[in-house]
């Protein structure tokens, strides 16, 4: 049987690998790929994004091939990546990826609904670029709409999802042709080395990651659902494809931006940013064709992070590394307190959008931080686990290329960490630290104690990380 099922408890939906490839696609495509022209023209020119795309790509198609090898390695491993930290490095550690892995969905949920109403914005200007009062109140109706909608059950969402997927993937695709159709060398070409206010290249590369890392999130899609798969087989299989599917899509995207506008322009650009590309490219139709599959996309992906939200933090319960209350769910298979407590937090968060000065980009990075611990302690158990396989010379050639996809994974995660830099790294131990009270109730339902001596230390850590961050936000040294 496997983790996340128990006696007594409704049959988990099974999805096949077309649907969980879906899920992959659904997640990894929403509000990132719309924001990615002016998020790359502020800061890097075409040579920056052409390195940038290039170390993102091999980097996550390593983290994606990594995810493939843990799910036939290890298949009785429920929910991908917080299961893979605990079995590699302790409850504690596992419990922190759980955490960290469930709020930046969270987080990267509010980023949908600010893209939405900035997007009704540009003809409605009462909601701003999203962060006005009223654009929260509109906000959380279609937050709690969201809720019920899954409450119904994963089978319904899921093929909601699938749908979806399909119709939102067509927008893009069209803006990349259109653009090509559109494209201006000279242009180009003076966009290539970057403008004067980007700095060096190594600093470009540098500040562009971030965005790469949020428009991959979701690789890990099927993964985190894979209690749901038909065969075991086929969670692997979905994150490949579902990688390469969009992977060419999200460069091309960038790309081409540099061909139309002067990349000063584009960095000027409101979000959705590739609405304003298309618009100088064909006119004002074109921005209302983006914007249009924006909201659908968009749609589409928080839909499938709410349901892989809910599930880490269900199968956390089930595994005992969260409250009891966390491992209810309903008849129709939804982990219904899961769910309240994932839509909870992103009401929370969608009212500190009210104080943050760029919303959109606030949300965006600190989602992108928070998947960063989780990432890295996968692909370092993925590491683990292959080092002792190395010397057998029965698969040495199979085992070596997993070494080698586990370190290059693992490496590329810890860049990524350094990229995010102090300031993103303090915020999350704001939100990680608390939660820890979580896990000491349920050592206490469990009649344990605590912590272990190594876990207290991991928790003084935490404490103090977060202490820093708190006098930093009070200093001014970081602002939301």
């Amino acid at each position: 049987m496997a983790q996340g099922a128990t006696a007594g408890s409704p049959p988990a939906a099974k999805l096949t690998m077309m649907t969980l490839t879906a899920m992959v696609v659904g997640s990894m495509v929403g509000a990132g790929v719309f924001s990615l022209p002016r998020r790359f023209a502020q800061e890097t020119g075409v040579a920056g994004a052409l390195i940038a795309w290039l170390i993102a790509g091999t980097g996550m198609l390593m983290l994606a091939l990594v995810f493939q090898f843990l799910a036939v390695r290890r298949p009785e491993l429920d929910a991908g990546v917080y299961a893979y930290a605990k079995a590699g490095f302790g409850e504690y550690l596992g419990f922190f990826s759980a955490f960290g892995y469930w709020a930046s969905a969270c987080v990267g949920n509010v980023t949908y609904w600010v893209l939405i109403m900035s997007t009704i914005g540009a003809i409605a200007p009462a909601l701003g670029d999203g962060d006005t009062v009223l654009a929260v109140i509109l906000s959380s109706a279609g937050l709690w709409a969201f809720f019920f909608l899954i409450r119904r059950g994963v089978k319904e969402a899921a093929a909601v999802n699938r749908i979806v997927t399909v119709a939102k993937v067509v927008p893009i695709v069209v803006f990349v042709i259109l653009a090509l159709f559109f494209f201006k060398p000279h242009v180009f070409a003076e966009n290539f080395g970057g403008a004067d206010y980007a700095g060096p290249l190594f600093h470009q590369v540098r500040e562009t990651m971030l965005a790469t890392v949020f428009v991959f999130l979701g690789v890990e899609g099927a993964n985190v659902y894979s209690r749901h798969a038909k065969r075991r087989a086929d969670v692997g299989r979905a994150t490949v494809l579902g990688f390469l599917s969009v992977f060419a899509v999200f460069a091309s995207v960038t790309v081409v931006s540099y061909g139309i506008l002067p990349m000063g322009e584009i960095a000027e650009l409101r979000q959705p940013s590739m609405a304003g590309v298309l618009e100088a490219a064909v006119g004002t139709w074109g921005k209302v064709f983006v914007s249009a599959g924006l909201i659908v996309s968009v749609l589409g992906a928080y839909l499938a992070w709410s349901l892989m939200a809910a599930e880490v933090l269900f199968v956390a319960a089930k595994d005992k590394d969260m409250p009891r209350f966390l491992a209810r769910s309903s008849a129709g298979d939804v982990p219904v307190p899961a769910l309240m407590m994932t839509t909870l937090l992103s009401q929370v968060v969608l009212v500190i959008t009210l104080f943050s000065g760029d919303a959109f980009n606030f949300a965006l990075d600190l989602t992108s931080a928070l998947s960063l611990i989780p990432f890295l302690l996968a692909a370092a158990f993925a590491l683990k686990i292959s080092l002792p396989l190395a010397g057998a010379a029965r698969e040495s050639g199979r085992t070596t290329g997993q070494l080698i996809i586990a370190a290059l994974a693992t490496v590329y995660t810890a860049f990524l960490l350094y990229a995010a830099g102090l300031s993103y790294f303090l915020m999350s131990f704001i939100l990680y630290a608390p939660a820890t009270f979580l896990f000491v109730q349920a050592r206490r339902e469990q009649g344990r104690r605590p912590f272990s001596p190594a876990e207290s230390v991991i928790c003084v850590v935490s404490i103090l990380g977060a202490v820093a961050g708190v006098a930093a936000l009070a200093t001014g040294w970081i602002s939301l």
